[in-house]
């Protein structure tokens, strides 16, 4: 069994220790979640892992073959390279002969009789046959048609950040290797790109460590959890509601610890104060402890609840319409003659296929984008906040309490009550001692929050979100779906999130692209079910139609039969070789499985490779069939 351990790290990012003599140890099949705050430490945890960076202490243990991929939240990809090669730029055997055959079938098919390249085609196919690799090329084609990427001849540097995104997914997936690093890996995905990865991971072989936001996903694939509160990591059984509650009954129990030290530090100060008896050795023992227990008096840290209690300007019933919208990029149509009246009060949730122009809506309604026809009509009463993807600019050299005070220096509350920036900022979790803090120090996801904060504290009654899962961590996500169930106001919010989707819209938009809005009232997780309803009733639909017409082929007068083209004829003379091959395969795991009958764990993913080979054989006896009728002709 291929493990890692971590043994006594330390990390630290100028004066803030991110964590400090952290051990664990990953094993073969663990499902490990990573949360904790944003500027907790989680990224700088993966970098270290991957060896991106160093620990200022503690090493890391593994056997000398262990590999690790790692996908991080902006993957390093040669922005020259077409997709398949940046897929395939591993310095693996199996990734060189891939790159090699596909490089040689693009030469075949330009000169198909030239004697040099035919020689050259028939050489790689021999390495491919040598070295299995079909099934590597495979898996490369299927991950990138289940991520959504078609063109593999596209070069990256044409590709939006989303796609670079997963052509660094199918990167590190298609490595398999022993642990798996996953920095969000769910941004930029849509749904069944989302569910697929799911599946993919549940039947990993290696271990995975993945850092996200994504409620649903950790509850999918997650089997441990791991959070960073404080410099310290606390270890979780189960996925993220696993963890909810394991974490609540740990904060429980040390606060109820925390108690029980305050009350004996009260018992023992009274005898202090009443004057300790002479110093025997047995006294001098009470007074050591005495100090030891003041020195450790109320060093208990949790983290705090972001508590988002700002008041709001009052919403008159007319907010945003918008009548016969239409617009167009490029001659690809987002909006095609859109009309729709927004409301006071209504939570709008707008999510679809990436590219299909859901931000460009909410640049629309905000004024950053005209229409090509039509018209937006704004509320006289709106005042507007807009909460975009990229964070407006901040001189990094300005401190945090005065980016907020640019706002104002006080703020009222729904009580009516003044509120300092310091208060806010205390309580959207930047202790007293970060205020003066620059902000170019802070992390991505700090900088997020406190623009968050920014845009809150000017009272806004429309707001506009999008993609705000995309860098705020699971707590202030969390304070964020409460604090808009109760906002008095409209709240229009793009996002590929489906648990913050189902807390926060009751009024859907979905984007097919081509200017096709889907419009749906209700939950998301309502509108998911009954298209998997409905794709299962036309999959249904479709293979009984697909029964009757092959009933009907069969009593058709067969095909005539033509000749083998070169390539067929040269694939029709090595087929049998492959399939000897996989059927001396399948013996070698049938004998496997005799030898570790006892051993169930390792029987099962026997189990699995005899499935797949077994697949594979019945592939190659179809094709074997179909070139014999053609190469006896």
């Amino acid at each position: 069994m291929q493990t890692l351990r971590a043994e006594h790290l330390t990390r630290t990012y100028g004066e803030k220790t991110l964590f400090q003599d952290i051990s664990f140890i990953v094993n073969e099949h663990d499902r490990i979640g990573v949360i904790g705050v944003n500027g907790s430490g989680k990224t700088n945890l993966l970098d270290v892992l991957a060896g991106v960076t160093a620990p200022e202490a503690g090493e890391l243990v593994k056997p000398k073959n262990y590999t690790i991929g790692y996908l991080k939240q902006k993957p390093e990809l040669n922005q020259d390279l077409t997709v398949i090669d940046a897929v395939l730029a591993g310095s693996q055997k199996i990734f060189r002969t891939i790159r090699h055959y596909e490089q040689t079938l693009a030469a075949y098919a330009k000169a198909p009789e030239d004697p040099a390249t035919q020689q050259a085609y028939v050489d790689a196919e021999d390495r491919m046959n040598q070295e299995d690799a079909w099934t590597a090329e495979s898996d490369v084609k299927t991950i990138l048609t289940q991520l959504h990427i078609t063109d593999l001849t596209q070069v990256v540097k044409q590709m939006s950040g989303g796609q670079q995104k997963r052509v660094g997914l199918a990167q590190v997936l298609i490595q398999a290797p022993d642990l798996l690093l996953l920095d969000e890996p769910t941004n930029h995905l849509d749904f069944d790109s989302i569910e697929w990865l799911e599946s993919y991971l549940s039947s990993y072989k290696g271990a995975l460590i993945v850092v996200t936001h994504d409620r649903y996903f950790l509850d999918q694939v997650a089997n441990q959890m791991f959070e960073l509160s404080f410099g310290e990591l606390y270890k979780y059984t189960g996925n993220y509601q696993d963890f909810v509650q394991a974490k609540a009954e740990r904060v429980s129990r040390d606060v109820t610890a925390e108690h029980k030290q305050q009350q004996l530090y009260k018992k023992e100060l009274a005898w202090m104060r009443a004057g300790a008896p002479a110093r025997s050795t047995k006294q001098q023992g009470r007074i050591n402890r005495f100090n030891d227990l003041k020195d450790n008096l109320n060093t208990l840290q949790v983290d705090g609840n972001v508590d988002i209690s700002l008041g709001q300007q009052r919403l008159g019933k007319k907010v945003i319409e918008l009548k016969d919208a239409s617009l167009a990029f490029d001659g690809q149509s987002i909006l095609n003659d859109f009309s729709m009246l927004i409301q006071a009060n209504d939570r709008i949730g707008i999510t679809g296929i990436n590219g299909a122009g859901k931000s460009s809506l909410l640049n629309v309604i905000a004024g950053r984008l005209p229409l090509d026809s039509g018209t937006v009509t704004i509320g006289e009463t709106v005042k507007m906040a807009y909460y975009t993807q990229q964070t407006e600019p901040i001189p990094g050299d300005k401190r945090i309490i005065n980016y907020l005070q640019d706002v104002g220096e006080t703020v009222l509350n729904k009580q009516g009550e003044h509120v300092s920036v310091t208060e806010l900022l205390e309580e959207f979790l930047f202790p007293r001692s970060m205020h003066g803090t620059l902000i170019r120090k802070l992390s991505g996801g700090e900088q997020r929050r406190l623009y968050l904060l920014k845009l809150l504290m000017q009272q806004p009654n429309v707001l506009l979100l999008d993609e705000p899962t995309n860098d705020l961590d699971i707590g202030t996500l969390t304070v964020l779906e409460n604090y808009l169930s109760d906002f008095a106001g409209t709240v229009i919010t793009v996002s590929h999130d489906r648990y913050f989707l189902d807390k926060v819209g009751t009024k859907l938009l979905i984007f097919d692209g081509h200017g096709q809005i889907e419009r749906y009232a209700g939950r998301f997780s309502s509108y998911l079910k009954e298209q998997k309803q409905a794709e299962n009733q036309v999959a249904t639909a479709t293979k009984t139609k697909s029964a009757v017409k092959t009933d009907e082929k069969a009593d058709a007068k067969p095909k005539e039969k033509v000749k083998l083209t070169y390539a067929e004829q040269l694939e029709y003379e090595k087929i049998e070789g492959v399939i000897e091959k996989l059927d001396g395969h399948k013996s070698e795991i049938e004998q496997s499985m005799a030898d570790n009958a006892s051993d169930y764990g390792k029987l099962a993913d026997l189990q699995k490779e005899l499935t797949k080979t077994e697949q594979e054989i019945d592939t190659k006896m179809d094709r074997w069939d179909y070139l014999s009728q053609f190469a006896e002709a």
